[in-house]
C-alpha cells in the first residue's frame, strides 16, 4: 500500500512537472532574473504623432505608415505645407527628407508621381532594412497607378482618334450618298 502511494505521488509530481513544461512560457515572469527593468516602448499614439525618421526604431514603421495615410488623405495644400517643412528641417538626413517628400508627392498630381517615383528609386536603399519593404511596396503601388494613368491617357487618345475617323467617314458617306442620289436623278430624267 505504501509503495502504491509513493508511485501515485511520483506520478502526480511528474504529471505536474510535465504540465508546467508543456504549459509554455506564459507562467514565467516577464522580466529576466537579473532584476532589470524592461525597456519602455513608446505608445502607439506617440508613434503615430512622431515625424517619420530613421531614428526611433520602435516607431519606425508606425510613424511612416501614419505619414503615408496622412499623405493619402491630404490635399495639395497639405503637400505644399509638408514640402516647406521638409525643406526647413535640417535635422533629417537627405534620405529621410527625400523619402518623406516621395511619400507626400505619391498622392499628388501625375507630374508629382513621376518625381516621387524618382525619389523612391534614388533613396530607398538608404532606409533601414525594416522600412525598405514598405517603401518598395509604396513605390510599386505608385508605379501601378502611373501605368494605369498612361493606359487611360492612351485610351483617351485612341478614343479621340476613332471619333475623328468616324466623323471623317460619316462625311465621306454623306458625300457618296449625295453623288449616288445625283446619279439616280440623272438616270430617271429623260
Amino acid at each position: 500500500m505504501r509503495v502504491r502511494r509513493i508511485r501515485c505521488a511520483r506520478t502526480m509530481f511528474f504529471t505536474g512537472g510535465l504540465v508546467l513544461l508543456l504549459g509554455g512560457c506564459q507562467y514565467l515572469p516577464e522580466q529576466g532574473m537579473l532584476g532589470s527593468e524592461p525597456e519602455a516602448s513608446p505608445s502607439a499614439a506617440a508613434c503615430r504623432e512622431a515625424e517619420p525618421t530613421f531614428e526611433n526604431e520602435a516607431c519606425l514603421l508606425p510613424s511612416w505608415v501614419t505619414y503615408g495615410l496622412a499623405s493619402q488623405r491630404g490635399d495639395a495644400e497639405w503637400r505644399r505645407q509638408k514640402q516647406n517643412e521638409l525643406d526647413a528641417d535640417y535635422e533629417l538626413s537627405e534620405a529621410e527628407r527625400e523619402l518623406a517628400r516621395a511619400v507626400a508627392l505619391s498622392w499628388g498630381s501625375e507630374r508629382e508621381w513621376r518625381q516621387a517615383a524618382e525619389l523612391y528609386q534614388a533613396h530607398t536603399h538608404a532606409a533601414p532594412a525594416d522600412l525598405q519593404p514598405l517603401l518598395l511596396y509604396w513605390r510599386n503601388e505608385l508605379e501601378g497607378r502611373r501605368a494605369l494613368a498612361r493606359q487611360s491617357a492612351d485610351a483617351r487618345v485612341q478614343a479621340a482618334t476613332l471619333q475623328r475617323q468616324n466623323t471623317e467617314l460619316s462625311e465621306k458617306l454623306e458625300a457618296l450618298t449625295a453623288i449616288e442620289q445625283n446619279m439616280n436623278l440623272r438616270q430617271q430624267s429623260p
